[in-house]
């Protein structure tokens, strides 16, 4: 424990499912909670990614050294409450000096009841976590006991064994009006969105391109969804294991091909397993705003703002389709590397195409350059797309942005609808 942050508040512990301890001092609610340990390198944005619906059951380990400068403010909230399980930070700042805060993040944390802990060397954390993959933690106020404590985590459910996304989508459906510009008025088009846990962020970046959008439980059936003849529809972001949630992928399938569709994170994932892909748990995903990515239709790098333990295994959608992947001689080359690692592509500036059973042609349109993960598809023979990234950021950079505008030119039957400059679309 850092002995410079000797205080009058309680001892905590940190166990992880590596038998690895960590002694520090409770900040936030007291007494024990237990999840997914990840870490997120977002260098602010503390109050988006602990109000981020997508954390539900995880234990979230900022970076960054010190968090909560700036307090809490009510307009950065990206749900209406607070789901993660939750916070490892080193340095806590319990006296925030910001015009717009009303209240300190500790005090937010207790507020909603959420444990955390400083004090605790988040280097050596991200590391262990970044050799060994995601595991299961606990924090506590209450049981000190290392060896106890270990065992307890070891005997915990692990992330999949929960429906996160029951727990965090609206339990009713509601609308939302679409945000109009006076100068540049637009037709309104309207969108149904399925809620597995949609930011308060992405619904702003969806209706800020001239479309109302009416949002639905995540169990609603797509028959429906159909029957209120909606313009497009929109799957969300959302926590948990993709391959638990048969339901959603269910009803992505049923929706591919009557209706534009555009997904997001978690809504994603649902489009892929709806094509019969295969998704796989990274080792330890990718949590921050600072992950490169390279839009393989222009060329052009987005540093995008991310939060995902799953991914797509592009393999799996089908086979390559070689006169609209480069040529003989490029996919030779690429069955001869016999690897998953997708910036062979982005190093020639070819976005793939494969043949899918279900739903034909499917393109790759973005690669993590970081790690050559997939981060986005595009159907060609039907009207659907999807990114693994947030677009909206909240928080992060906003090089992404474009992907609602081009939801929207979907929507209006524009062929290239993904053809857009990063710099377009930022306008929230």
């Amino acid at each position: 424990m850092n002995p410079l942050l000797a205080t009058d508040a309680p001892k905590a512990l940190l166990a992880l499912e590596d038998g690895t301890t960590f002694e520090g001092l409770s900040v936030g609610a007291t007494g024990e909670t237990f999840g997914e340990l990840v870490f997120n390198t977002a260098m602010s944005g503390y109050q988006e990614v602990i109000s981020d619906p997508s954390y539900a059951g995880q234990v979230v380990t900022f970076t960054y050294p010190q968090i909560g400068n700036y307090g809490v403010c009510p307009e950065d909230m990206q749900s209406d409450g607070v789901d993660l399980a939750g916070v490892v930070v080193c340095d806590m700042c319990h006296t925030p000096n910001n015009w717009r805060s009303i209240g300190s993040l500790p005090d937010f944390l207790a507020e909603h009841g959420i444990v955390g802990i400083e004090g605790v060397d988040t280097r050596e954390i991200t590391l262990r976590v970044r050799d060994t993959g995601t595991m299961r933690c606990a924090i506590s106020t209450e049981d000190l006991d290392p060896a106890s404590l270990v065992a307890r985590v070891k005997a915990a459910p692990s992330i999949s064994e929960t429906n996160w996304v029951a727990k965090v989508s609206t339990a009713e459906p509601y609308d939302v009006n679409a945000l109009i510009d006076i100068d540049h008025p637009r037709k309104r088009l309207r969108v149904t969105a399925l809620d597995c846990g949609e930011k308060f962020g992405i619904l702003r970046g969806v209706v800020g391109v001239g479309i109302d959008m009416h949002v639905v439980p995540w169990d609603t059936p797509a028959e429906k969804i159909l029957a209120e003849n909606p313009d497009g529809v929109f799957l969300s972001n959302g926590p948990g294991d993709p391959r638990e949630l048969p339901e959603p992928a269910r009803c992505a399938k049923e929706l591919l091909g009557k209706v534009p569709v555009f997904g997001i994170c978690l809504g994603h994932q649902m489009i892929c397993q709806a094509a019969g892909a295969q998704i796989e748990k990274l080792p330890y995903g990718h949590h921050g705003g600072n992950q490169p990515v390279m839009n393989l239709l222009s060329g052009m790098v987005e540093v995008t703002a991310q939060n995902h333990n799953y991914g797509l295994v592009f393999s799996s959608l089908g086979e390559i389709d070689v006169e609209l992947s480069g040529g003989k001689e490029v996919v030779d080359a690429w069955n001869a590397a016999n690897t998953q690692d997708l910036r062979f592509w982005s190093e020639r500036r070819i976005a793939p195409v494969v043949n899918n059973e279900r739903f034909g042609r499917i393109r790759l349109t973005h690669v993590n350059l970081n790690d050559g993960t997939p981060e986005g598809i595009q159907f060609l023979d039907i009207p659907a797309f999807s990114a693994q990234y947030h677009p909206e950021a909240s928080p992060g950079p906003k090089d992404a942005a474009y992907m609602f505008e081009a939801f929207r030119r979907l929507i209006e039957g524009d062929p290239n609808y993904l053809a857009i400059d990063v710099r377009e679309g930022r306008r929230f």
